[in-house]
């Protein structure tokens, strides 16, 4: 049995070597978190790409903000730790950065073209022009008011206010504001506008449009990714990402007060 051990056992990395497999590791780990993964898929992928490049273990420490990983080799070993400072969501890089890991484990590409292809994911162009996104949302928006009981009157209002305030999000965002700021003002702003419904009469429901244009700021991937954490045991990241869904929510009923407070409208 100790034979066949040794005989399947990696050969031990070179310290440069094993300093490139951690900065790899350590590379594929941040691009996950900061576009939407949640804590498992990090940690599969991450310890996939680490033991595919020739390292015996990988440790791997997920939270909130940062990734610390520790690579083994032989009787060497190095630690480091990396912060991730934006979060947001693009399942494109998440899918990416899966598909090298992959590729990594099936001995298809080495370091050095793993280093290039993560070069080229972090380069990658959004997929989408702004002004299609913006008219997207508009239409999902408004399309999800007729789900919820509205008219052609009110698809149109909700159609012009989740647009706009898509628009200003994105205008926001380009600013760098603050994240809870970005999410009050877009839903004041879409309130505002969506309010039109309601003060010139236009639909028996004319509420709908208010809580249709804010539907795009709705946390779903964090509470999503707050609820798989929790389940299979990352309490810490699950509890400040459903912390993170709240505070997004409270940001949004924040801002929907203030635009019916300032419209003179009593509530939804």
């Amino acid at each position: 049995m100790n034979s066949i051990l040794n005989a399947v056992k990696k050969p031990p990395l070179e310290r440069e070597a094993l300093r490139d497999v951690i900065d790899l590791s350590l590379w594929a780990g941040q691009l996950l978190l900061q576009h939407g993964a949640d804590s498992t898929r990090v940690e599969e992928t991450v310890h996939r790409l680490g033991t595919g490049l020739g390292a015996d273990w990988m440790d791997i420490l997920v939270s909130p903000n940062a990734i610390a990983v520790t690579t083994i080799s032989g009787q060497e070993f190095r630690t480091k730790i990396r912060r991730v400072v934006a979060i947001g969501v693009n399942m494109q890089i998440i899918a990416e950065v899966n598909a090298v890991s992959h590729q990594v484990w099936d001995k298809q590409i080495d370091r050095i073209q793993t280093r290039r292809e993560f070069e080229r994911i972090d380069s990658l162009p959004r997929q989408y022009n702004r002004w299609v996104v913006v008219g997207m949302v508009g239409l999902a928006c408004a399309a999800f008011s007729r789900l919820f009981g509205g008219d052609w009157a009110v698809f149109a209002v909700t159609l012009i206010a989740a647009s706009t305030a898509m628009w200003v999000r994105q205008e926001l965002m380009r600013r760098y504001f603050n994240s809870l700021m970005i999410v009050i003002v877009t839903a004041f702003v879409a309130g505002v506008i969506a309010s039109i419904a309601t003060v010139f009469q236009l639909s028996p429901q004319p509420q709908t449009a208010q809580v249709a244009a804010v539907l795009l700021l709705v946390p779903g991937v964090p509470l999503i990714n707050a609820a798989q954490d929790l389940i299979r045991g990352h309490l810490v990241t699950g509890l400040v990402r459903g912390v993170t869904g709240g505070l997004v929510s409270l940001g949004i009923a924040l801002g929907l007060a203030l635009a019916l407070r300032l419209m003179g409208l009593g509530g939804i």
